[in-house]
């Protein structure tokens, strides 16, 4: 067997693993439901990942009612990313995610709303699986494509609130997903620097409204 294809075996095999890992964080961020326990023990035991394991670990026998008190609709600390990008325009940026699903064929069953941690990570294992489906099938041009839509969606999307989740959730000491959100804040990265741009209307600097506010500033990024 020629080095190149054990080289592009071990990469199928890596990016495998690491769709499976995206996966689990996937749930770890979800509500608890039926079957839940046993998916995410299941995925657990396959990966054989210590932090995701210990994550897992602290899961078992935790209720809904534990996870909406911290991540609830009322709860004091929000998964969806337009909560985290406060100058970025809600439907514009819902509108990206949609742009990047829809590109991909990615249609998330979750109950969430698109810019929910759990189904932003879901489509970063999606493209790591995609990537590795190329790999074996040795379509380099698409295997490339696809990591550098997920590179490009960690770094403007996933990252942007992942540490600050993480750092939340730690100092309200929650559990599972505290150590689910620390793991997923490891992967993602840091955030493009840029993501905010550098233009916010007066009125949200603290300033009273003037006539034509905005008319003749840069548009929403």
């Amino acid at each position: 067997m020629s080095a190149a294809i054990l080289e592009s075996s071990s990469q199928v095999e890596r990016l495998l693993r690491d769709a499976a890992a995206w996966r689990l964080l996937s749930l770890l961020c979800e509500r608890p439901r039926p079957g839940w326990q046993v998916e995410i023990e299941e995925l657990a035991r396959e990966l054989g990942d210590e932090e995701l394991a210990a994550a897992v670990s602290a899961a078992r026998g935790v209720s809904e009612g534990f996870y909406l008190a911290f991540v609830g609709p009322g709860g004091p600390v929000s998964l969806r990313e337009v909560a985290h990008r406060k100058r970025s325009d809600p439907g514009h940026l819902l509108a990206t995610l949609r742009a990047f699903y829809e590109a991909f064929a990615f249609a998330p069953a979750a109950e969430e709303p698109l810019d929910h941690l759990s189904v932003e990570a879901g489509f970063v294992g999606y493209l790591r699986l995609k990537q590795a489906y190329a790999l074996a099938r040795g379509e380099r041009e698409a295997a490339e494509v696809t990591f550098a839509a997920a590179e490009t969606f960690l770094r403007e999307h996933v990252a942007a609130m992942a540490e600050p989740v993480a750092q939340a959730l730690e100092a309200g000491e929650a559990g599972h997903l505290s150590l689910s959100a620390r793991a997923l804040a490891r992967r993602a990265g840091r955030a493009a620097p840029d993501l905010e741009g550098d233009w916010v209307p007066a009125c949200f600097q603290g300033s009273a409204c003037e006539p034509g506010c905005g008319e003749d500033e840069p548009a929403w990024p």
